[in-house]
């Protein structure tokens, strides 16, 4: 059985062109439902590959870029979280190294298809649903 999700047969939602992520270049950044709580996913490329993960680090959950969108370390070879200096494996999201343990990153499907990127809710990670007409257009974390 692979480790990382498999991509459901439906299409996928539109995230952004291919051509926006650079090999272990700024991710790109979107915010979802996990398990009806808001969580931010990215999507980056390592190894010619676009793999994506919410979050959050293992140790503590926090966000992990150290500037918006920025995950790698300095070799781009690890993800890194900038709070605690764990690191993930980007191709498959486990724990490299710190204090994450034996753990990985939780995996949101994602596939390349006709030069655009596309993600593929779970029964667990979902769209966040669109602001009804009028209503404030307020990012899911900057609620106080």
């Amino acid at each position: 059985m692979p480790d990382t999700p498999q991509v459901p047969a439906p299409a996928g939602l539109p995230l952004c062109p291919s051509s926006a992520l650079a090999e272990g270049g700024t991710a790109h950044v979107w915010d979802v439902l996990e398990y009806s709580r808001p969580q931010r996913a990215f999507v980056l490329r390592y190894d010619g590959v676009v793999r994506a993960y919410i979050n959050r680090c293992l140790h503590v959950p926090v966000e992990m870029d150290w500037q918006p969108g920025e995950f790698f370390d300095s070799d781009k070879r690890y993800i890194v979280c900038s709070i605690h200096g764990a690191t993930y494996d980007p191709e498959d999201g486990r724990c490299a190294g710190g204090p994450c343990g034996r753990g990985r990153l939780t995996a949101v499907a994602v596939a390349e298809q006709g030069g655009q990127v596309h993600w593929y809710p779970s029964r667990d990670i979902r769209p966040v649903p669109a602001n009804p007409a009028g209503a404030a257009d307020e990012s899911l974390h900057d609620v106080p």
